[in-house]
């Protein structure tokens, strides 16, 4: 009875097990340094006692030394827990190896330290430096947590930081929007005064008219060279601290397969019909002749995370993203397809445009020049393109629902 409550007295309650790097709290229950923050992490502030209950308010732990060489003592105690196996024997003096020796880092009996090659060495107990490496260990375990517990900080930071930018910037833009309105407005207004006052020139009598034309004309002009700047609405992409590191993880090969040159391709034509109508279609299709390189992934994916990156250079016109299988059987390709996730770059008049297809979104962003990163995490529904030169995010689709096989998809203008 006497061996279980000393035992009992150098057993943590919460893992069962003998201390390591035991420490003490205010209300007297010592527990493994290791084991406490654990059960502390994700407790309610003021954390309790796992024992008593009672409400603890301290931050930081030292180590309980007289604890500690209890515990030790009592390991040292036990020695039916190390049955002496044959690799703890030593082979020369048939004496146990109770020594482990710091420069060749390996285990000594007792007469091997003392021999000639090993009597300059520095040897310590088994035992103690045993318990010396599991304090390291709690130590290291301590170090990493708290370098993990900076990264959250930093980056939830650095998000407050980036949105508090969206929204200026978005707040920026609807301003200048109706600015923009309030001067077309008045433009309007003035041309419509400027029309009647026109209106009503003609039908004055000659000599009157010519007297008023000039003056009338001078007006006139000065009303039509008020012309209103465009708004640019494209919002500032900011790095995201270890989004490439990240992603690089899952980083696949992609080999293509399909590989087809061609002029006709019904993306390109839905989406020039969705910027510029019906009745310009021709006049888009015309003025942007040109061929195209178009070619799947010969592999397919139907689980797990991937992650791959495209080298779009210069080229204003590409198409990159995940299709399913039977989309890229199809003949016509067209854009309200079922299972198509693509990021489109469209040459316009004002440079070059992103969009997003199903359904057709345009993306207020930078357009990426170099390469662009493709992200599928299959589990969670998501497709995401990235900009690598910058680690920023382009757009992503969000709470997708997979329900076939994935391909990788490249489409671009060749020059």
């Amino acid at each position: 009875m006497a061996s279980n409550i000393f035992q009992n007295e150098l057993t943590c309650s919460v893992c069962m097990n003998y201390f390591i790097d035991p420490v003490t709290i205010g209300c007297g229950h010592s527990f493994c340094m290791p084991c406490l923050c654990v059960c502390w992490e994700q407790a309610p502030r003021p954390p309790r006692c796992p024992v008593c209950r009672e409400t603890s308010h301290q931050t930081t732990f030292k180590t309980n030394i007289v604890l500690k060489t209890r515990v030790f003592l009592a390991r040292r105690a036990r020695p039916y827990q190390f049955p002496r196996t044959a690799e703890q024997m030593c082979e020369i003096h048939l004496k146990t190896k109770n020594f482990f020796c710091e420069v060749i880092k390996d285990a000594l009996c007792l007469l091997c330290c003392k021999a000639e090659e090993h009597v300059a060495h520095r040897h310590c107990s088994v035992d103690w430096i045993a318990e010396e490496y599991r304090g390291y260990v709690t130590l290291r375990r301590k170090m990493i947590r708290a370098e993990y517990q900076k990264v959250c900080p930093l980056l939830y930071k650095e998000e407050k930081r980036h949105l508090e930018r969206i929204e200026k910037e978005s707040k920026e833009i609807l301003q200048q929007l109706k600015q923009s309105e309030d001067s077309m407005d008045l433009k309007g207004k003035l041309l419509r005064g400027m029309y009647e006052e026109l209106k009503d020139m003609c039908h004055k009598p000659d000599m009157e008219l010519l007297q008023h034309f000039e003056n009338t004309l001078k007006r006139s002009e000065s009303v039509q060279l008020h012309v209103t700047q465009p708004v640019d609405p494209q919002l500032s992409s900011w790095p995201i601290t270890g989004l490439i590191g990240r992603l690089n993880r899952f980083q696949v090969y992609v080999s293509l397969d399909n590989e087809v040159v061609t002029g006709h391709i019904p993306l390109f034509e839905d989406l020039k019909r969705f910027l510029f109508g019906t009745d310009h279609l021709e006049v888009a299709n015309n003025s942007a002749r040109s061929k195209y390189f178009l070619a799947w992934g010969a592999q397919s994916f139907t689980s797990g995370q991937h992650y791959w990156e495209v080298y779009v250079g210069d080229c204003s016109n590409w198409v990159i993203g995940f299709c399913n299988d039977s989309w890229t059987m199809r003949n016509d390709m067209v854009l309200d397809s079922e299972g198509i996730f693509l990021l489109f770059c469209v040459k316009d008049d004002n440079g070059c445009s992103l969009f997003t297809s199903s359904p057709v979104l345009p993306q207020y962003v930078e357009r990426p020049v170099g390469c662009v990163g493709v992200f599928l995490d299959y589990e969670c529904g998501t497709v995401s393109f990235v900009n690598v030169a910058d680690s920023s995010l382009i757009c992503s689709f969000l709470s997708c629902s997979f329900s076939s096989l994935l391909k990788p998809f490249l489409c671009c203008g060749l020059p």
